[in-house]
């Protein structure tokens, strides 16, 4: 939704040879993604169901997107108004809009020559597409359909000859298209005022017995789009104080162009590698991804802008570090991802509906998938579908009892926006982590994201949840206790978004409010909340050590089991992992006065301690064997000075010498595909 680098507005103000008088640039809020019932004339009903989602019945675009997308609407009617133009906006079935306004054209004695519309994928998209060429082909119109160009390499020149030859890795998909700094196609001319045919005029097109009016102003547009959206949502409590947006901005060309400027200006185009996976404030990243989403700026225009600023030919940026001296780390990731939303867009065109299948591209049908509704149930599952809706209800709200995942949660009901790390977290925690149906996550974010986009958002849950293109598939798993640590390493966001846990002094009590002592708890006012006295999840993780494995909990029972674990390594210099299965009684460690104590299970299922004072030589770090009865960990022989890192087998592999830091003696797993009865496509 631009008037600048818009290949259809180009086209017609630059080329003498279309033959056509007058243009009616047309914008059509779809009832089956949109909810236009606050846009009803008095006396009227609705002709069509609410816009909700198949699965979880949640709106289909929440209240944060319909704002943004009210403003990009009425940013581009002043923009086509200032090049001599207007917008004609309208509510309602495609075809339906479509026909009435071919239908009052002719009335008028306008003879209709054609309609031109841009692609868009996506099984919705590709139906209102069919829709709009039979009211053509009845009518007796041609239809024009233009490739979508606001992507970043243009589909002509990828040098695939078809959808199905797309590489299902995307390392692979980049590799094909590096340098990426050489394929995009140049950005197209905005056109000059008065440059394109007539307008028509709006009294020419008032459809009397349309039952959705037409809103006057933008503020009439925005009231109509939020009124019904007041229902159905999770009752949030107030604005938590001191919190702030990460993103405060608003829908539109212009304030796309703004974003875009200051990004680079202000260097922090230069930083976006190292700052990308922040999570409080609106600088870390570019925040471009709700302008690409609805159009109001292209990849490629991106692009030319780093190439202005990378080659020194824009006198804005000259003022800007690195001005002049060619493409940057942080400007290269954002080419990079650039191309993977147009790896997105280009697998949905491949897999087509499978972007909406439980079972994902992979057609992988042997997980086990947790659901409130018995049919969507791939296995039996321990909890009842009450259950898991309650479950289910605390994740969208944020009281899950994890830290990171009720943060992110909550800053999305608040603020239509998380970032792209929290995002992972919350994708991991829901599907690999509780086992319920991905899809519920991807039509919870469908509907609050200010940014959704229908491929970034359902092919990268699908990623997340181990059924998408991600080589790793179910073995990439996020421990979000772990997360907590790494990237909020002051527990700052954690704090600024649950604002119950601001009085936690430890790290720990933060990513998980119920290993607060019943003493804070009492202090602190957390005593009875159910986020600490009854989290939807418990994870084991020992600070200064590695975290369990989050999907399968310690078994007490020693030796092979299903896979065999290596057996404990040594609790000195060099650790030497024992044969495969073999147990190893627990070390005796001794204890300094300084070191912290934690109590991690002992190859048995005993307790053992560990010092954590593991600087100098002859510090004990930790000797532990593996969770032998799952056949997982390998024993670790942390030593002081030289440090064998490990010396253990993993599922079923040989425990080979310490060593300095190194791995030995793994043995990769290889697990039988489970075949199971694919579940049916729930439609969008």
């Amino acid at each position: 939704m631009r008037v600048s680098d818009n290949p259809i507005l180009h086209k017609l103000s630059t080329s003498s040879d279309h033959g056509f008088t007058h243009l009616l640039p047309l914008f059509v809020f779809l009832p089956q993604q949109v909810e236009i019932s606050g846009l009803l004339r008095d006396g009227h009903e609705s002709p069509y169901p609410e816009a909700k989602s198949a699965l979880g019945r949640f709106w289909r675009c929440g209240p944060h997107r319909a704002k943004f997308i009210a403003k990009t609407v009425w940013n581009l009617k002043e923009n086509l108004e200032k090049l001599g133009s207007d917008l004609t906006i309208r509510a309602g079935a495609l075809e339906t809009v479509l026909r009435s306004v071919i239908g009052q054209l002719r009335e008028k004695q306008f003879n209709v020559g054609a309609v031109w519309m841009v692609e868009e994928e996506g099984d919705e998209e590709k139906k209102n597409e069919a829709a709009v060429a039979e009211v053509c082909s009845k009518a007796g119109i041609d239809l024009h359909v233009w490739l979508d160009e606001k992507y970043f390499i243009d589909d002509r020149d990828t040098k695939l000859a078809c959808p199905q030859d797309l590489p299902d890795i995307y390392t692979t998909y980049r590799k094909l298209m590096e340098p990426l700094r050489e394929k995009p196609r140049p950005v197209l001319a905005t056109p000059e005022q008065g440059s394109l045919p007539s307008r028509i005029e709006q009294s020419d097109i008032v459809d009397r017995g349309d039952p959705f009016g037409v809103p006057s102003s933008y503020e009439k547009l925005e009231e109509g789009l939020l009124a019904p959206l007041k229902v159905g949502l999770p009752e949030v409590p107030p604005f938590p104080e001191g919190a702030i947006s990460a993103h405060p901005f608003e829908g539109g060309e212009d304030n796309a162009q703004k974003r875009l400027q200051d990004l680079i200006k202000s260097g922090r185009a230069n930083t976006y590698k190292d700052t990308r996976n922040g999570l409080l404030g609106p600088e870390f990243s570019t925040k471009l991804s709700a302008y690409l989403a609805q159009g109001c700026v292209t990849a490629r225009q991106v692009h030319e802008a780093l190439l202005a600023f990378e080659d020194g030919t824009s006198e804005s940026f000259a003022g800007t570090e690195g001005y002049g001296e060619g493409e940057n780390e942080g400007t290269e990731a954002i080419r990079f991802e650039l191309l993977w939303r147009d790896y997105m867009r280009l697998c949905t065109k491949k897999f087509k509906s499978r972007l909406f299948y439980q079972s994902g591209f992979r057609d992988d049908y042997s997980s086990k998938w947790k659901s409130p509704k018995p049919k969507e149930v791939t296995h039996g599952q321990s909890q009842s579908n009450g259950e898991i809706e309650k479950i289910l209800k605390r994740l969208f709200a944020g009281t899950t009892g994890m830290g990171l995942i009720d943060a992110s949660q909550r800053e999305l009901l608040y603020t239509g926006y998380t970032s792209n790390r929290a995002r992972q977290n919350v994708a991991s925690f829901l599907a690999k982590h509780l086992n319920i149906d991905w899809r519920y996550g991807a039509e919870w974010y469908e509907m609050l994201l200010v940014d959704y986009d229908v491929n970034s958002n359902w092919a990268n849950w699908q990623y997340m949840s181990g059924v998408g293109n991600d080589p790793r598939g179910e073995a990439r798993i996020f421990n979000p206790v772990k997360q907590g640590f790494e990237y909020d390493k002051e527990g700052a966001y954690v704090k600024r978004w649950v604002p119950e846990l601001r009085g936690l002094e430890r790290l720990e009590n933060v990513f998980q409010a119920w290993t607060t002592p019943e003493e804070d708890r009492d202090r602190l006012g957390l005593a009875g909340l159910e986020m600490v006295e009854n989290p939807v999840k418990k994870i084991d993780f020992v600070v200064e050590g590695k975290p369990k494995n989050p999907r399968r909990p310690f078994n007490r029972r020693c030796g092979r089991g299903r896979g065999g674990g290596g057996g404990g390594g040594a609790a000195n210099g060099c650790g030497c992992g024992g044969p495969n299965g073999q147990r190893h009684p627990a070390a005796a460690v001794p204890q300094r006065p300084s070191g912290k104590v934690h109590r991690p299970y002992g190859p048995a299922g005993d307790f053992m301690q560990y010092n954590t004072n593991g600087n100098s030589g002859g510090d004990a770090f930790r000797g532990r064997g593996g969770a032998n009865g799952d056949g997982y960990g390998g024993g670790w022989g942390y030593g002081g000075g030289r440090a064998g890192y490990r010396g253990g087998g993993y599922r079923g592999g040989r425990g080979g010498g310490g060593g300095p830091w190194q791995h030995n003696g793994w043995a990769l797993p290889h697990r039988p595909m489970q075949q199971w009865p694919p579940p049916m496509a729930t439609p969008r």
